[in-house]
């Protein structure tokens, strides 16, 4: 029988989320990015906002991702103070700015998640950014954000202008850069994440065919989106015990 490992930050839920289970949930996150290759050594980061304040975990900067526990992540304070760190090295500068601009702007969002992919990349050079030729990229139609290059991100003058960018939005491509993702649970960032990059995979394969690819109708492409949007998060909570399963397997020390 399998046994059921429900998500700890479940947006329907009233009751608060403690800081152990955050934790737990946010290790697992970066145990999964290092397992579907989502990692670009010690220079990405996932972070999740705490209850209760604006406080808000982040991974301590020289540790690999398949390093990362509950019990290592690195606790900050919204203008940047390092309230906790276990492991003693703080944290990358350059995180702080773009994980501090959305937790700041966007008090719905608990998780968010940047990633630095060899098709990410790619696509966040693409004049037109996602193109909607796949069912994975149509998720994100009209629901995704650009923010321009401005050189690495430690400026914190930047930070006003990527929440800008970002509006509502729970997915962007950051110019020359990467990626990012953000939703209410740790859970929901994820699956945004873990779409979003296979849409660009999917995108740099086509496009490097050489053959002009397939462009569905503007009402498939709309009614496919529309689809995805009501039905957000769903799909992304359902995955998250199954996966976290997967972990336990794998290797459960994400939850030391």
């Amino acid at each position: 029988m399998l046994t059921e490992v429900a998500s700890h930050t479940n947006p329907k839920s009233s009751h608060a989320v403690s800081e152990q289970a955050i934790r737990t949930d946010l290790a697992a996150c970066y145990r999964l990015a290092a397992h579907f290759r989502m990692t670009d050594m010690t220079y990405t980061h996932i972070s999740a906002r705490l209850d209760g304040g604006e406080e808000f975990l982040l991974n301590a900067f020289g540790l690999l991702f398949e390093e990362v526990c509950a019990s290592n992540l690195v606790k900050v304070s919204a203008s940047g103070e390092i309230l906790d760190d276990p492991t003693g090295v703080g944290i990358n500068a350059a995180g702080f700015v773009i994980h501090s601009a959305v937790h700041a702007a966007r008090p719905d969002v608990r998780c968010v998640m940047h990633t630095h992919t060899a098709a990410g990349m790619a696509v966040s050079t693409h004049p037109e950014g996602l193109l909607p030729i796949t069912q994975h990229a149509m998720r994100f139609h009209n629901r995704i954000a650009r923010h321009a290059y401005e050189g690495i991100a430690i400026d914190l003058a930047e930070r006003e202008r990527l929440a800008k960018d970002l509006g509502e939005h729970n997915a962007m491509i950051l110019e020359n850069h990467g990626l990012l993702a953000c939703g209410r649970t740790v859970a929901e960032a994820f699956g945004t994440m873990y779409y979003l990059e296979r849409a660009c995979q999917a995108q740099v394969a086509a496009l490097g065919s050489g053959v002009k690819p397939l462009m569905p109708s503007r009402d498939a492409i709309e009614k496919t989106a529309n689809l995805f949007h009501e039905n957000r998060g769903k799909a992304d909570h359902r995955d998250w015990p199954p996966l976290l399963r997967m972990l336990d397997r794998v290797d459960p020390s994400f939850r030391n």
